[in-house]
């Protein structure tokens, strides 16, 4: 993704203070179907943040303002330099550019999902637990390669 992308996504977490809908934009692959499993599943609230309403297809976002930022339908990552980890038996990949504010993006899942948090109002660790049994909608394509 690039900066100018992460910054507005940044953004939009610093200024969704009000209650009108987070505007957010749809990834290229948003009307994937593995994407709509995804989105029909998600909670009301979530490591007890309250939905928010966007204007995006196949997004979400919790929190007043909000913490968590959720996108489907990203290009599937199989290589990367970013650190991986493994949250729930989800892979994910770690972007630490824009901390507190942390950017987390599915590993080896077609299409790939980004979760931004906001580290200042919840955990990510709690997020990517939380979220884990929904990806498990999105295949596998490659794991994360430990050391």
């Amino acid at each position: 993704m690039k900066k100018s992308a992460l910054l507005l996504m940044v953004t939009a977490l610093l200024l969704s203070g009000c209650s009108a809908p987070i505007a957010l934009e749809s990834a290229v692959g948003a009307n994937d179907p593995a994407c709509a499993e995804v989105i029909v599943r998600l909670g009301d609230q979530l490591v007890g943040e309250d939905r928010r309403t966007t204007n995006a297809q196949s997004t979400a976002a919790w929190g007043d303002p909000a913490a968590v930022i959720l996108r489907c339908g990203l290009e599937p990552v199989t290589v990367s330099q970013l650190p991986c980890v493994t949250a729930g038996d989800v892979d994910w990949l770690i972007d630490e550019s824009a901390a507190p504010t942390y950017r987390f993006i599915t590993f080896g899942r077609s299409p790939a999902t980004e979760v931004i948090v906001d580290s200042t109002q919840v955990s990510g660790v709690s997020v990517l637990d939380q979220l884990a049994p929904l990806m498990q909608f999105l295949p596998a394509t490659a794991q994360c390669q430990t050391n």
